[in-house]
C-alpha cells in the first residue's frame, strides 16, 4: 500500500517533500529566514551553491545531500539530477543549475531550482513525464513569469507549484514579480493551501492545477 505524500513549500525554492522518508530542495540560509528548529530529512538536494540554496546545515537527522548530476536512490526515493544554467548565456553570468527529477510513492515531482533559461529538446526528454512541477517564475535571476508559462507548456504537469518569487516579506532583496503575474499569465485553476497531502490514486484527478502554498 503506498503511503500519502506531503509536500510543504518554506519559502523560496525550498520544499519539504514527505513519503516514507523526507526529502529538502534548496534550504536557504537563516540570514534569509529562520526554517523550522526541528526541521530534519533523510535527503537534501541543492540546486547551485548560493546562500539562499545550500544552507544544509540547517538540516538535522544526518541526511545525505546531491547536489551533482546523475543518477541516485536514497530510501524511498529515486533522484535524477539534470544539467542546466543559472543564466541564459551558458552560466557565464551566474554559474550551472541542477535540475532534479524526484520519485516517490508512484508521483514524479521534478524542482527546476534556479533555472535561467528556456529548456532545450534534450533537457526535456531527461525530464520526461512530470506530475508536479516546482518551477521559479519571479524572475531577475532566474525564469519570470512569461518564460515561466513556457516551460510549464513544455513539460506539461498535472500540478504546478510556483516557487522564488515576491511573496510576503520576500526572503531576498531583489525585485522580483509577484506570483499573480504567473497565474494570470498562465491562465490554470488555482487553489492556496497550507500543505499539499496527495497519493497516486489522487494525482490523477488533477489537470492543470496551480497550487500556491499560504505563507
Amino acid at each position: 500500500m503506498r503511503q500519502k505524500m506531503k509536500i510543504k513549500w518554506l519559502g523560496q525554492a525550498t520544499f519539504v517533500i514527505e513519503s516514507k522518508d523526507i526529502l529538502v530542495t534548496d534550504p536557504y540560509n537563516p540570514m534569509l529566514g529562520k526554517l523550522p528548529k526541528d526541521l530534519t530529512a533523510s535527503v537534501i538536494t541543492v540546486s547551485h551553491p548560493h546562500m539562499d540554496h545550500n544552507y544544509v546545515k540547517g538540516i538535522g537527522g544526518n541526511p545525505q545531500i546531491i547536489k551533482e548530476v546523475g543518477s541516485f536512490k536514497i530510501g524511498g526515493f529515486e533522484i535524477k539530477g539534470i544539467p542546466t544554467f543559472h543564466d541564459n548565456i551558458e552560466g557565464k553570468k551566474r554559474g550551472n543549475n541542477v535540475v532534479y527529477v524526484i520519485r516517490s510513492e508512484g508521483i514524479t515531482l521534478c524542482h527546476l531550482g534556479d533555472l535561467g533559461h528556456a529548456l532545450n529538446e534534450e533537457q526535456l526528454k531527461e525530464i520526461g513525464p512530470v506530475d508536479i512541477l516546482m518551477i521559479p517564475v519571479g524572475g531577475t535571476v532566474t525564469i519570470g513569469p512569461a518564460e515561466a508559462v513556457e516551460v510549464v507548456s513544455r513539460i506539461k504537469p498535472k500540478i504546478v507549484l510556483p516557487m522564488h518569487y515576491k511573496a510576503g516579506r520576500s526572503l531576498i532583496p531583489l525585485p522580483l514579480a509577484t506570483v499573480d503575474k504567473f497565474t494570470n499569465a498562465l491562465g490554470w485553476a488555482i487553489e492556496e493551501v497550507d500543505e499539499l497531502e496527495i497519493d497516486q490514486t489522487t494525482i490523477n484527478s488533477f489537470d492543470s492545477q496551480v497550487i500556491v502554498f499560504q505563507r
